[in-house]
């Protein structure tokens, strides 16, 4: 099993944060992601808890030798659940693989919290591990492979993240002005 742990603050709070983060994909800087489909969500009525399921469609650039010998295609499909807190403004996002999770799979979680009033906490982890039981050297150079495309997706991720939130915010800013 390899892991990925990046921690970072934004320079925004935790409101706009989470208003930016349902706005994120698909993103031009992130094209990787093509799709992005709500398939549940829901409030509890007693702590205000919004849980939201979405499926994501992604489109890996796997060497053509991946897909050959482990089958399948470049789509891969990504599910994620999310709880967002509004009272203790705690955000916690989970998302896995699901497709060739038999060969391999990659369990993330993210958290945003608020720092300041107008700085987030962000902190993600993965964790990855290959099933190739038989060829462990096989396996851990799968997973090195695997951390290593994570970890370029994080970077884009990060930086498709940003442009978002300062977009809102100058959308924020724009609107505050003719009112």
């Amino acid at each position: 099993m390899h892991f990925f742990s990046q921690s970072f603050q934004y320079e925004h709070p935790w409101s706009h944060v989470v208003i930016g983060m349902w706005r994120k994909y698909p993103n031009p800087k992130c094209t990787h992601v093509v799709s992005v489909d709500v398939m549940d969500r829901s409030v509890h009525p007693e702590t205000g808890i919004v849980r939201t399921e979405r499926l994501f469609r992604c489109k890996q650039k796997a060497p053509a030798w991946i897909i050959k010998v482990f089958g399948g295609s470049e789509d891969a499909y990504v599910r994620e659940i999310s709880f967002v807190d509004p009272a203790t403004q705690n955000t916690t996002i989970t998302s896995v693989n699901l497709s060739l999770s038999q060969f391999a799979t990659c369990y993330e979680v993210v958290q945003y919290t608020p720092l300041t009033p107008n700085r987030t906490n962000f902190h993600q982890t993965a964790e990855i591990q290959a099933r190739l039981a038989l060829w462990r050297s096989a396996a851990d150079g799968l997973e090195k492979w695997l951390v290593q495309r994570f970890e370029h997706n994080a970077q884009l991720g990060k930086t498709a993240f940003t442009d978002v939130l300062r977009t809102l915010w100058e959308e924020r800013q724009a609107q505050s002005v003719i009112v």
